[in-house]
């Protein structure tokens, strides 16, 4: 037909040619192995590093408030291990285990959408723009796969502190949440985790990308060996670390099973500063720093690696 009446198919959708399977080969496919390796990455990454964050969430639903059951990391590591042996330490894994490979899947993927977007496929972010496809990939996760996820999994873990705990597993302790506080039971503290992410996610790609970037020098293809990729990754995880542990520790209070206390995530902030003190922000650095940094080089190193690996078996 002419250009004036032009047919189009009531099957044509405009994204498929951009990301879809109508999509060229390429660049345009770098969203849906991120996609693929992310998801794999987050799958290998949780099962080494759950023990870490265990410790950690433990440590910081431990509240001076209260009866403080544990007097430090190793401390809550000697009783957990005592009470239900070493896997007692990989309690919840599950529930990680179920939200960890989207989490990744959606993170990376986004990123490398936007990237693309960004660059139009070809050359390099602009720090500004690391920045911002960063904190999109981070927005991402927390509204399609960290909010849900780490709601559950604080319920399961502060669950497993009573006396007589009512999970018996995943799905399970996910029906009895939805049954008795709807969907938005499994929805808490989004808000926070929307900051959280998207805060963390800008601040590693920024840092990642930027040592990178010095080791390269005037070479832009020169290859950044797998092992300093890990180094650098652990770099980007302390930073993310220290730049945003007070929304971590805000938002493990808002999942947690006593998040009825606070009217909202404002309030949750004003009551740990008035009965707990500034330092309170604070709570849980230490473990989570060694799993951060553990976490983020492992997933740089493992997902850069898949990616390299797709660019020569996946075109």
């Amino acid at each position: 037909m002419d250009g004036k009446n032009k047919f189009v198919s009531p099957f044509y959708r405009p994204w498929m040619t951009t990301y879809g399977a109508a999509a060229p080969a390429g660049g345009s496919n770098k969203g849906l192995k991120g996609i693929v390796a992310g998801g794999i990455t987050g799958g290998i990454e949780i099962c080494i590093t759950y023990p870490t964050e265990y410790v950690k969430t433990q440590i910081q639903l431990d509240e001076k408030a209260g009866a403080r059951k544990y007097n430090g990391i190793m401390d809550c590591v000697k009783k957990t291990v005592k009470s239900h042996g070493v896997f007692g330490l990989y309690r919840g894994l599950s529930v990680l285990l179920y939200g960890s490979i989207p989490k990744s899947a959606v993170r990376f993927g986004a990123f490398e959408a936007l990237s693309t977007q960004m660059t139009g496929g070809n050359g390099e972010l602009t720090a500004t723009q690391r920045v911002l496809c960063g904190l999109g990939a981070g927005v991402s996760e927390a509204i399609l796969a960290v909010t849900p996820m780490e709601t559950v999994k604080v319920k399961f873990i502060n669950d497993q502190r009573l006396e007589k705990p009512r999970f018996k597993g995943f799905f399970h302790g996910t029906s009895i949440i939805i049954k008795e506080q709807g969907i938005s039971g499994v929805y808490q503290g989004l808000m926070p985790t929307i900051l959280k992410q998207g805060t963390n996610q800008a601040i590693r790609f920024y840092v990642m990308g930027a040592l990178k970037n010095l080791y390269k020098g005037d070479d832009p293809n020169k290859p950044v060996p797998k092992l300093l990729v890990g180094v650098f990754g652990m770099a980007a995880g302390a930073a993310s670390v220290y730049g945003n542990t007070p929304l971590d520790v805000v938002k493990t209070r808002m999942q947690g099973l006593e998040a009825h206390k606070y009217k909202s995530t404002v309030d949750c902030m004003v009551q740990i500063w008035k009965k707990e003190g500034p330092t309170a922000f604070y709570k849980g650095t230490v473990p989570r720093l060694s799993r951060v940094c553990l976490d983020v080089g492992i997933t740089f190193m493992i997902y850069d690696s898949f990616m390299d690996l797709f660019k020569k078996v996946w075109p």
